[in-house]
């Protein structure tokens, strides 16, 4: 993996559970599923936002609480309860005049494997499956949930110039 994959990322989408969180969902006697979130991809998450680089959320699980917590972060762009998770890639890119090549997909198990496979930057967390890490053309040193989006993140925008260098983010 060479750093300069990174400079040519316009947009990036990312899984949710196995990648934003660690893929652990706590259910409450009331039935309400909790996860949680690292706060270091937060503030990546923020930085991205605010560079001008589109995000996308796309996961197959639904959730109010994910969903609350990403708008906070200012991702706009968020495809919860997704069956086909190429398919409205394909139909992002072409809404958003995205070019598949600049497009970096972050997922972590099978249902992420087709949007993957159609994109310039495959990444994955380290405790991805093995048939993501196969497809994957950078892997994250981090698990997902652990810090692996923030790493993919701030090499994209370091490797951009874009990367703060002061608090100019509100509070994650």
């Amino acid at each position: 993996m060479i750093l300069r994959d990174f400079q040519h990322i316009q947009a990036v989408a990312l899984d949710v559970d196995g990648v934003l969180t660690d893929g652990t969902v706590l259910v409450t006697e009331e039935g309400h599923q909790l996860r949680t979130f690292h706060v270091r991809d937060g503030f990546a998450i923020q930085a991205v936002v605010q560079a001008g680089i589109r995000v996308f959320i796309i996961s197959g699980g639904r959730s109010n609480g994910v969903e609350k917590r990403l708008r906070g972060l200012g991702v706009e762009h968020i495809y919860l309860g997704v069956a086909n998770k190429k398919a409205l890639l394909l139909q992002l890119c072409e809404q958003f005049s995205i070019d598949r090549q600049s497009l970096l997909y972050m997922g972590d198990d099978i249902p992420d494997l087709d949007a993957m496979s159609i994109v310039g930057l495959p990444a994955c967390p380290r405790d991805a499956a093995e048939e993501i890490k196969t497809i994957s053309r950078y892997q994250s040193p981090f698990a997902g949930g652990r810090g692996a989006v923030r790493d993919v993140l701030e090499k994209v925008l370091k490797t951009q110039n874009k990367w703060p260098t002061s608090n100019t983010t509100k509070s994650i």
